[in-house]
């Protein structure tokens, strides 16, 4: 099969693509023929050896797939040959084949397209567990919610949950083709960074009482700003540093308001095997996925993919991203 390697750490430039040996199925394993992966900013972190895990070399990176099962391990209970199907990978999504734990796949909902679906593997759920569960955001109705990168996968995602969830969703997003996209997407508000002062934005809109819980994907100064616009009791959930900067966290205004920082890491809860301590996690996961799958079903989630690359321009969908130009994800496609 083909597949985008990596054998130094580097920029996008560096892959190489192909011809390797399918990986051997192991016990509780699927085989999925790939119809399309996702690349993320995370993805170019792993290719830098810049994440927190990882891989041995080579591999082939990329954490997100959406295909058909083309094979299933005699272990497995939930799936077989010839499902439609999203998967979580530790790597390995950027090639035309990918194995994964059963537990972590799920059938793809019947009005989503492979391409659009590649969304449901890490975006939609890390967005749903941070803004759902109850040791994170936990949003109630009636509250307000304030997502930053609203126009990128996990912003765009947790835009969409948060309507669905009743809350009133104040979006920022940078330029005023990002800042329609958001609009588009269901935010009742739309803050242009690149225009606004976000803070004083949501001071306005909120008549000086702040924000209810804030999702925070970017970090930095974002993030600092942001506990300056929220309203007493409030809670603020840092799920990634796209800004780049990992923001230093002043007690002094947590003490005074009594604010919450409460962290979300969806990977901790993806259990990569049945010899991992999180797999027991698994049931809650595939909980969130089937409310996630019923959302669209539903027509309530809408999934969007900027544009489409082939297998052997993954290097050029990974440049997109770093060049901040997409709205919602970018995705491979082997067909």
């Amino acid at each position: 099969m083909k597949a985008m390697i990596c054998r130094q750490w580097g920029g996008p430039e560096d892959l190489q693509l192909e011809d390797v040996e399918p990986a051997p199925l192991k016990p509780g394993q699927v085989r999925i023929r790939v119809r399309a992966a996702g690349v993320s900013f995370a993805t170019t972190l792993v290719i830098a050896g810049k994440y927190q895990r990882r891989p041995p070399f080579p591999f082939a990176p990329g954490t997100e797939v959406s295909g058909v099962v083309t094979e299933v391990d005699p272990a497995c209970r939930r799936l077989k040959v010839g499902d439609e199907v999203v998967a979580v990978l530790d790597w390995g999504g950027l090639a035309e084949e990918a194995v994964a734990h059963e537990v972590n796949v799920f059938q793809k909902p019947k009005n989503l397209g492979f391409v659009e679906a590649i969304q449901l593997a890490i975006s939609y759920p890390t967005s749903a567990g941070a803004l759902t569960w109850p040791m994170a955001l936990d949003v109630q109705k009636g509250q307000t919610l304030l997502v930053h990168a609203a126009a990128g996968g996990v912003g765009m995602a947790a835009v969409e949950i948060g309507k669905i969830l009743g809350a009133t969703v104040i979006a920022t997003a940078g330029g005023a083709r990002k800042a329609a996209f958001a609009k588009a997407h269901g935010a009742d508000h739309v803050i242009d960074y690149a225009a606004a002062d976000f803070r004083e934005g949501v001071l306005r809109l909120t008549n000086g009482r702040g924000v209810d819980r804030v999702y925070d994907p970017v970090g930095g100064d974002v993030f600092a700003q942001s506990l300056r616009c929220m309203a007493v009791e409030g809670r603020i959930c840092p799920i990634g540093f796209a800004g780049g900067t990992i923001p230093q966290v002043p007690a002094n205004i947590l003490l005074v308001k009594t604010i919450a920082v409460m962290g979300f890491n969806y990977g901790y809860y993806v259990g990569w095997s049945p010899h991992d301590a999180r797999f027991e996690e698994a049931s809650r996961t595939f909980a969130l996925m089937e409310r996630i799958r019923g959302w669209c079903e539903a027509g309530l989630c809408r999934p969007h993919v900027d544009r489409t690359f082939r297998l052997d321009q993954a290097a050029d969908a990974m440049r997109a991203l770093l060049e901040r130009s997409v709205t919602g994800r970018v995705a491979i496609v082997m067909d």
